[in-house]
């Protein structure tokens, strides 16, 4: 995976109020545009989430999500390790609870130069210990693939 310096590659135009999710949210950013797979693994309680999009998808045709370790290392292997770079503005950030939702723009650029946007509500969710236990990534692939762009 493509290098990038995580403040070039985050644009964040929304609140910097401290919150554990918010917290997790940011860092799991930065493992995703800098290749760590360990350290965004890390990120996760054992038994999390991550469901992105959420429902049934090509992504996961079962819209039952990447349950756990395996489950989650498989999604990284499978779809985060097969695109070249990301980006992300981050628009909106909203805590509470356990929560934070924040209002994105996922830019991808594949291998061959090819791009895609997704607009989405990222829902991170952490326990006590700050570690996220869902991820759930609200957005459209239809109107995703529509955007694709080719070099």
């Amino acid at each position: 995976m493509k290098q990038e310096h995580v403040t070039d590659a985050i644009a964040w135009h929304a609140s910097e109020a401290d919150h554990p999710a918010r917290r997790a949210g940011r860092a799991s950013m930065a493992a995703v545009i800098e290749g760590r797979k360990d350290d965004w693994l890390a990120l996760f309680a054992p038994d999390a989430l991550i469901e992105d999009p959420v429902g049934p998808s090509f992504l996961d045709p079962s819209g039952n999500g990447h349950r756990g370790r395996d489950g989650i290392t498989a999604f990284w292997d499978n779809f985060i390790s097969t695109i070249a770079g990301f980006r992300f503005a981050v628009a909106d950030s909203f805590a509470n609870g356990d929560c934070c939702a924040n209002v994105a723009t996922i830019t991808t650029t594949m291998g061959d130069g090819s791009t895609m946007t997704i607009d989405c509500v990222l829902i991170y969710r952490v326990d006590e210990n700050g570690k996220i236990t869902s991820l759930r990534a609200h957005w459209e692939p239809d109107r995703a693939m529509a955007t694709v762009t080719k070099p």
